[in-house]
């Protein structure tokens, strides 16, 4: 049954977690699409179509598929080229008493947008909560190192002094973003319900002769057995394909989110800084033996843009819809929509793994500070001597010359930053020589960086992950390990 059991695809059969893969895979989808025969059924039999116990309960007796059922379905859909109908004939088979009501009045789009909902919904409260981990492993991280003074970079250029939490921070909010974004999606998907071929219900009217009141009660009742509040008012032969889009929206700003962060990981990588998980065994290059590639975070670079890339499909798919409908969105929905939730549940899984193992080298963060810190520091040694009654002109000229001639010492001989003793060695900054060490102390240019940390944690993060279903998702996770 393995094969059926999961969504079979070279990303997926690797990387993809078991929960995610099982969702998509065909098991789960006819086992779905009985579902909703039993639903249809219970519904239609409630309202007084003449439909026995016996149907009823051979249906639910065989609401899963065994390999022989497979193997004629299989068989069926070859014959009749019609997954649906090759799948009606199959569930007839092992529930013979309901072979003739099975599927009665519905239109394929009953089972498979129906069922395409139920996965959709299933998949993004999956997202959910392996989100939330990650969300919730980043805070902590954050927490640790609220006050350790790094250098900030703009245009990747030194810049203004930060802290490794605060940055952090950076990452967490857009996270804490797509989290909201992802639950909305979820939040406002409705059901597409019992619409016939057209959306027009002609065929249930039919069924239960004009009645419209039973018709909507159908709908409703159907609706409501298959787990949804609400199902949509109008629809053609399908749900609209918009949906689809305002689903893999927020996947692909999650892709977005995840490039940057990854991205940011890569480059302090590379600065020696902060690196990802490296296992003791692992290689890196397999010329290269010394080389600690950040493989994880390329991974997820890799897989962002391909998660950015998919909702394109949906656009597309949504835009030449004809009418009520026509059958190319099909082929691209199958790949679509499962390849989308896939990546994303690997870059999830991904993230995790990383954020749970980071590892950051203090020491090489202090000494890049060191090399850059004493250029910041010229304006706080400029108003120290002006405090003490300098003149800041003649103070900022003493500066600017000595800043060229330690700048030409860095980019011309490739020396250390030697501005700081050149100040000392200066008699005109005697009045404040005392004082240097303060003035050149890290933690006296990151502002409120740790402060910032704090309050970010406990006025978003935490009460974000409070919630309920957030909660029982980090009390159920466990450390992230990747195959690969």
């Amino acid at each position: 049954m393995e094969a059926f059991d999961t969504y079979q695809t070279p990303l997926s059969s690797r990387y993809a977690s078991k929960e995610m893969a099982h969702l998509f895979s065909p098991a789960n989808r006819f086992h779905t699409w009985r579902k909703l025969w039993l639903n249809l059924a219970i519904a239609e039999k409630e309202l007084g179509l003449p439909i026995s116990d016996e149907a009823i309960e051979q249906m639910k007796a065989n609401l899963h598929l065994d390999p022989k059922q497979f193997e004629i379905a299989a068989a069926e859909e070859k014959k009749r080229r019609h997954d649906v109908m090759a799948h009606v004939h199959t569930f007839g088979q092992v529930a013979p008493a309901a072979a003739g009501i099975i599927h009665l009045g519905a239109t394929s789009c009953y089972v498979t947008d129906n069922a395409d909902l139920i996965f959709i919904r299933e998949a993004l409260t999956l997202l959910l909560g392996k989100l939330a981990v990650v969300i919730d492993r980043f805070a902590n991280f954050a927490q640790q190192y609220r006050d350790l003074p790094t250098l900030g970079f703009t245009h990747f250029q030194p810049a203004q002094l930060t802290t490794v939490g605060k940055r952090a921070t950076l990452w967490i909010q857009e996270l804490l973003w797509d989290l909201r974004n992802i639950k909305r999606a979820r939040d406002d998907l409705g059901f597409r319900g019992v619409k016939g071929t057209t959306g027009t219900q002609a065929s249930f009217l039919t069924l239960f002769d004009g009645d419209h009141d039973k018709v909507e009660e159908l709908d409703r009742r159907v609706t409501e057995l298959s787990g949804f509040s609400y199902a949509y008012p109008v629809t053609s032969q399908t749900y609209s394909r918009k949906i689809d889009i305002d689903v893999l929206a927020p996947l692909a700003s999650f892709g977005a989110t995840a490039h940057k962060l990854a991205t940011d990981l890569r480059l302090l990588a590379n600065l020696k800084e902060v690196e990802e998980p490296f296992e003791s065994t692992q290689i890196g290059s397999s010329a290269m033996a010394y080389k600690r590639n950040p493989m994880r975070s390329e991974r997820i670079c890799s897989l962002a843009r391909h998660l950015m890339t998919i909702q394109q499909n949906a656009l597309g798919t949504a835009s030449v819809q004809w009418f009520e409908r026509t059958l190319d969105d099909s082929a691209n929905r199958r790949i679509t929509l499962p390849e989308a939730f896939l990546t994303a549940d690997i870059v999830l899984t991904t993230l995790q793994n990383v954020s749970e193992g980071l590892v950051v080298y203090p020491k090489v963060i202090a000494r890049r500070i060191a090399q850059e810190l004493p250029f910041m520091a010229t304006e706080n040694i400029i108003m120290a001597i002006v405090k003490k009654g300098g003149d800041r002109q003649e103070a900022h000229e003493k500066i600017r010359v000595l800043s060229h001639e330690a700048a030409h010492q860095v980019k011309q001989l490739g020396l250390e930053n030697d501005l700081i003793e050149r100040v000392r060695a200066d008699p005109y900054f005697d009045p404040i020589k005392g004082e240097l060490d303060a003035l050149l102390d890290p933690r006296s240019f990151i502002g409120r960086a740790p402060e910032q940390v704090d309050k970010f944690l406990a006025d978003w993060v935490r009460p974000a992950l409070a919630d309920a279903e957030l909660q029982a998702a980090l009390g159920k996770a466990s450390k992230a390990e990747l195959n690969v």
